[in-house]
């Protein structure tokens, strides 16, 4: 039977595809909507698309499914992760449902519709999407995004967190790192003098 100007089927839905709305990885066509991560679900490009076998993910997804494990991989104190730590079954694929709407009632429809579900661990206000940033897994405020001792503002690369808490590199190394000397813990030499 000729094909009549339709195209290949899509790996994930099994649709056809036409020419106009594909995308190909690894010689296999996907609908632009259905190349997405299938982890994380966020949509994916030729520049973030990570392939194993007949499966796609986003890097991120791909590194922490494939990728090398132990220390030194960014596993460790020192590394920064947005994602909660949790068991491996996070990474398999999740079928896309539709989220049950909170049936809080001091949740107004105002703050559902600007996306201010999430509250900021240090003020406990509602963070909105416009002033949200990422770490220790929750959203903050980006003018609560600071050290817990000595107020720095903090960044993506100098981020640390223990027990929810946020802290810069140094007070957390200060603090939380290891004792002794040849470390520069000032007790350890306060006692040698």
């Amino acid at each position: 039977m000729p094909n009549w100007g339709g195209g290949a089927s899509c790996a994930a839905c099994m649709k056809t595809v036409y020419h106009a709305e594909e995308i190909q990885c690894n010689g296999r066509s996907f609908h632009k909507t259905c190349f997405i991560c299938m982890s994380c679900r966020k949509g994916l490009d030729s520049t973030t698309v990570a392939a194993h076998d007949s499966e796609i993910y986003c890097k991120t997804c791909y590194g922490k499914k494939y990728g090398p494990k132990g220390y030194g991989y960014g596993q460790g104190a020192g590394a920064l992760s947005s994602d909660p730590a949790g068991p491996e079954e996070d990474l398999q694929p999740q079928e896309s449902k539709p989220r049950p709407v909170s049936s809080n009632p001091s949740t107004n429809k105002l703050s559902q519709k600007l996306g201010g579900s999430d509250h900021c661990p240090r003020c406990s206000k509602a963070v909105y999407a416009a002033e949200k940033v990422m770490g220790a897994g929750k959203a903050w405020h980006k003018t609560c995004f600071r050290c817990a001792l000595c107020g720095k503002s903090l960044e993506s690369t100098t981020v640390t967190d223990k027990d929810g808490e946020l802290y810069c590199k140094v007070c957390y190394a200060k603090n939380f790192g290891p004792k002794g000397f040849g470390l520069g813990n000032a007790a350890m030499l306060e006692e040698r003098e």
